[in-house]
């Protein structure tokens, strides 16, 4: 399995409870339905209001190929535009898990 993991920083005059509603009680539902997600995690940063990223998104998919598939689908550009309104900046890398512990 591979993992993509999005970090995201909230837009300009939206606080972080916003965001976290915003990202947990509107997007969130509407992203586990992506063809092919195998998992799907939000990450909140806590604390600093000025930290360099307000949360990390971490979704799993069978392949890489898999992947790119669901973000091609009108739902996945929906999503990906809905997170660029939402966000000033958006970074992200896709990982192989290899847990130690």
């Amino acid at each position: 399995m591979i993992k993509l993991c999005r970090l995201i920083k909230r837009r300009e005059g939206m606080t972080k409870q916003e965001f976290a509603d915003w990202w947990l009680r509107d997007h969130a539902p509407r992203a586990v339905a992506l063809a092919g997600l195998k998992r799907y995690q939000i990450n909140l940063t806590v604390g600093d209001e000025e930290a360099e990223w307000d949360g990390m998104a971490e979704l799993w998919f069978d392949s890489v190929e898999s992947m790119a598939v669901a973000f091609e689908t009108e739902l996945g550009k929906a999503l990906a535009a809905d997170s660029s309104a939402h966000g000033s900046r958006r970074d992200g890398i896709i990982v192989e898990e290899h847990p130690v512990v």
